[in-house]
């Protein structure tokens, strides 16, 4: 069970890592790439940049859930 939960711990670090060098600052950055024409909401940010957001507090949620566990099986000594 430890090597599945350090697995799938590596998986959404390199994810995390991932997601957070797509973010684009000041209009510069990865995410234009994919999505630089397509039209802005209101708030001035494009429909790839809200689902990119999504998607990087979903990795970091279940970076932090992983994280939680292993420290929980590390105390245990399971």
């Amino acid at each position: 069970m430890v090597v599945f939960v350090e697995t799938i711990h590596v998986i959404f670090s390199l994810g995390l890592i991932v997601a957070v060098l797509l973010h684009s600052g000041k209009g510069t950055g990865l995410s234009n790439a994919f999505g630089g024409a397509l039209p802005t909401t209101f708030s001035g940010t494009s429909i790839i940049e809200k689902n990119l957001n999504r998607i990087t507090v979903g990795i970091a949620i279940g970076f932090g859930v992983t994280s939680m566990i292993l420290y929980y099986i590390t105390q245990k000594g399971l």
